[in-house]
């Protein structure tokens, strides 16, 4: 989020120096407050809201239904209507790296991204795993099993946030690596030993799913108990 501006923060030395005394209005040095004001201020935090971090993330959104349309056009077998949308695939794979990254280096966090960043990461894949499995492409329990796990451990995220923040780790960083190997070699139209080395790609990658998917709950666990832990030690600790 960037700063208000110094004049609309503190004003100017002078301005400072007039507000001393209280006027007949009530206010610091009977000045009236400028009309507008919270409107100015509420325009300076929209305007925050449009950088580069955010609009990354919101033309990955814009992405998903092109994406979708790629995918199924002429019944989803056209080489070159895959090529497409294997290409829209791989470039909201790509915002995904920078816009996380930028966001953190350049602080332009805000709530908008880190409710839309989420949500436009599993829409792309979302909407790639379920494509290939309707096209018959990749099995539906594939697509089950990475979705409920990304599905499990975002909730499994809010139900121990009150006891801290589960980090993500290098496993889980290598695992979305490979799922977007895996599911982008799906939507190509590959044939032969191509065809072939997706499917151990893939392999790997559910495997990756699943692996992660345990040490995460077994992180939630630790942090939960070690919450519940430093609760009652510090009820102990204010009953004495």
């Amino acid at each position: 989020m960037t700063g208000v501006p110094a004049s609309a923060a503190g004003g100017s030395p002078s301005a400072k120096g007039a507000a001393g005394a209280p006027g007949a209005s009530g206010t610091p040095g009977g000045a009236k407050p400028a009309r507008g004001g919270k409107l100015g201020a509420a325009a300076v935090n929209q305007a925050s809201l449009w950088n580069i971090a955010n609009i990354l993330t919101m033309i990955r959104l814009v992405l998903v239904p092109g994406f979708v349309a790629l995918m199924l056009a002429d019944g989803g077998y056209d080489p070159a209507m895959r090529a497409w949308a294997w290409a829209a695939f791989a470039v909201a794979m790509i915002t995904d790296i920078f816009d996380g990254h930028l966001a953190r280096t350049y602080n332009l966090v805000t709530d908008f991204g880190k409710i839309a960043d989420p949500i436009a990461d599993k829409a792309i894949m979302g909407a790639a795993l379920i494509c290939l499995s309707y096209l018959g492409d990749l099995p539906w329990w594939v697509t089950g099993v990475i979705l409920g796990r990304e599905l499990g451990i975002t909730l499994l995220r809010f139900l121990v946030i009150h006891y801290g923040v589960i980090p993500a780790s290098r496993g889980g960083k290598i695992k979305t690596l490979a799922q977007g190997t895996a599911v982008g070699m799906y939507v190509l139209a590959l044939t032969g030993p191509l065809a072939t080395l997706r499917f151990w790609v893939m392999a790997v990658a559910v495997v990756l799913t699943v692996v992660t998917g345990l040490d995460y709950v077994r992180q939630a666990i630790v942090l939960r108990r070690r919450g519940i832990a430093e609760r009652r030690a510090a009820a102990e600790e204010a009953e004495r």
